[in-house]
């Protein structure tokens, strides 16, 4: 027979286990150059901007 847990885990200890568990929302900032949304640190995806100079040629069409 495999191993089994000698008691029953109590809700305090199993819920102090699952407190990391949750997602977490992301922190997105404002491009400078259109206003959209994007990660920090990221290459904003819908005018090709980062850190206020265009550094990826975004087609339009």
């Amino acid at each position: 027979m495999p191993p089994l847990p000698k008691r029953k885990i109590s809700r305090g200890r199993r819920d102090r286990r699952r407190t990391h568990d949750a997602l977490k929302i992301r922190h997105l900032i404002t491009c400078t150059n259109c206003g959209e949304k994007h990660l920090p640190h990221y290459v904003c995806l819908n005018c090709g901007h980062y850190a206020g100079r265009e550094v990826i040629e975004i087609e339009r069409g």
